[in-house]
């Protein structure tokens, strides 16, 4: 299949990314790694924390950070719908998150206990019909919350990456009603042109 001029403008910056290029460099799986270690410098988002629920894992970049951090001194449960390599002191569940078959089998490997931290890098698969696109991702977010507020310990924080539109406004009044501080973050790693936005919402005071 003969490339678009759209998927070679994407790949030329993709291999000529420096967060791509550095990700190589240090081992890390994947330039998302990089938005997630300046917010756990920024925000000291792991202080405290032994255990961590990972939606939307694949390929493993924010896994691998959260476990190399915790060094053996926490459990990490990844999730996604793709298949993703082993990780060192990182339980993966393959599967829909959409699921209830899935979400039981994530809940169960908790073992019954609260979690510190939940993160989510959950995305759809672009259809390129904008609001279709905006209300999918929404939707994985919200559920993304529903879970964290379900799961995570009273003082527990959640990080989650939402893109700016429809629904992203109530979405974060939601938040609000439900953690103490809730931050809006950009990292250096997230490329200009898109609209993608990182949700901080720490100090859980009230779950659903």
């Amino acid at each position: 299949m003969k490339r678009t001029k759209t998927s070679k403008a994407w790949m030329m910056e993709h291999v000529t990314d420096p967060y791509v290029q550095l990700a190589k460099h240090e081992g890390y799986r994947s330039r998302a790694s990089y938005k997630l270690l300046e917010i756990i410098e920024r925000d000291h988002l792991l202080k405290s924390v032994t255990r961590v629920v990972d939606l939307g894992a694949t390929p493993g970049g924010w896994s691998q950070v959260v476990a190399q951090k915790l060094a053996g001194q926490g459990k990490v449960i990844a999730l996604d719908l793709l298949e993703m390599l082993p990780l060192a002191g990182v339980t993966f569940i393959q599967g829909d998150f959409r699921e209830d078959t899935v979400l039981a089998e994530l809940v169960k490997a908790l073992d019954g206990r609260p979690v510190d931290l939940v993160i989510s890098d959950m995305a759809p698969n672009l259809s390129g019909v904008g609001l279709v696109d905006q209300a999918r991702a929404m939707h994985l977010a919200e559920l993304a919350l529903e879970f964290a507020l379900q799961h995570l310990k009273p003082g527990g924080s959640f990080l989650v990456k939402v893109f700016q539109g429809d629904g992203f406004d109530e979405y974060i009044r939601t938040m609000r009603g439900h953690f103490k501080q809730v931050a809006t973050r950009k990292p250096k790693a997230s490329r200009g042109r898109t609209n993608e936005t990182f949700l901080l919402a720490k100090d859980l005071t009230r779950a659903e």
